[in-house]
């Protein structure tokens, strides 16, 4: 079992979250922002090669601003 990942800067453990903020509900048909997970299409196109810390920013980002959304 691999251990968590931590933040860099403070030392503490990042929070479990899943593999990606994707619902399958893509869409960015009116501006750059997807409407399913709230990531811009620049963050969804270098997701995986993004570290956890990154990844955690975006989170906090998306989970403020309402999203994932399944239902949009």
């Amino acid at each position: 079992m691999s251990a968590r990942p931590v933040d860099a800067q403070q030392g503490t453990p990042l929070p479990v979250r899943p593999d990606t903020p994707c619902v399958a509900v893509c869409s960015t048909t009116f501006d750059d922002m997807c409407r399913g997970c709230g990531r811009t299409v620049v963050e969804v196109a270098h997701w995986v090669s993004m570290t956890a810390e990154q990844k955690e920013v975006v989170w906090q980002r998306i989970l403020a601003q309402g999203y994932p959304r399944r239902n949009t």
